[in-house]
């Protein structure tokens, strides 16, 4: 069967998603390198927003309430808490969220009550407070901004040279079960684009070693494909292919985030430790 005009083998529109990812691109560095940085968190917020909002419906269909507004509420306060006071304001924003998300659904009754909650948990933390980490590597005094290009080119160029590499050589499936389309060739392909990203920003941006981008480039790859795989399970046990449709050629907004947020801890501490 041949793929659908502007499709690859895939079944991916493929001019759709070079047109939005260049779309997101732009929107990221015009706003990173604009003399306001809270412009950047505003597109941080409104992305990952999307991405909870997706969460949500997608767990209602399963009969799992997880309270919209309350849960965004503390996603922009953990983004925002975390770039004004640094780690401990995000940890404790995060903590009283979860408090008050708790208490919230204790008043609608006992039934359906441990469901929801962890539903309610699990989009705090994924992709809500995760998110929060990008405003940590924002707040750097000097290099925010660089710091923010080097995680997310890196974290995109596992799923470009995945992607690539998978559709050329892709023959030994990685996890048959959880992602049927995933292959060992592309993993490959992921790890030699994020090392080669990696290395040739942090040079560059950060005027840091290469090693030591080659270093971070390898521990995306690790945590993006963890990512990638743990939204691959979240999707199959609520029954969707896509959590949503929001960006054409990609699906979701959280398929897009899912590798993202997952890096973004190990990059935050490697560029602390590092750079």
């Amino acid at each position: 069967m041949e793929p659908a005009a502007g499709g690859s083998r895939t079944g991916r529109n493929l001019p759709a998603a070079i047109a939005v990812g260049v779309g997101l691109g732009a929107a990221v560095i015009g706003s990173l390198y604009s003399p306001f940085k809270w412009l950047f968190l505003l597109v941080v917020a409104a992305a990952v927003g999307v991405g909870v909002t997706e969460l949500v419906r997608s767990f209602a269909a399963r009969d799992a309430e997880v309270p919209m507004v309350p849960v965004l509420a503390g996603m922009a306060a953990m983004i925002g808490g975390a770039y004004l006071g640094g780690p401990g304001w995000l940890l404790g924003i995060f903590a009283m969220t979860v408090l008050a998300l708790m208490v919230w659904r204790m008043f609608r009754g006992t039934e359906g009550y441990v469901r929801d909650i962890g539903a309610t948990v699990l989009v705090t933390v994924y992709p809500s407070m995760l998110a929060g980490f990008v405003a940590l590597l924002l707040k750097h005094p000097t290099e925010g901004p660089d710091q923010v290009v080097v995680f997310i080119a890196t974290t995109v160029a596992s799923d470009i040279g995945g992607y690539f590499a998978g559709i050329s050589f892709g023959r030994h499936k990685m996890s048959p079960v959880i992602s049927p389309k995933k292959t060992w060739e592309g993993f490959a392909g992921s790890a030699l684009a994020c090392m080669a990203v990696g290395g040739w920003l942090t040079a560059w941006l950060l005027e840091a070693e290469v090693w030591k981008g080659v270093l971070i480039g390898a521990v995306v790859v690790v945590f993006a494909t963890l990512g990638d795989l743990v939204e691959s399970v979240i999707k199959r046990d609520l029954g969707v292919k896509d959590m949503g449709s929001v960006l054409p050629g990609h699906g979701g907004m959280m398929d897009r985030l899912d590798s993202l947020v997952a890096a973004l801890i190990p990059v935050w501490a490697l560029l602390t430790l590092l750079t």
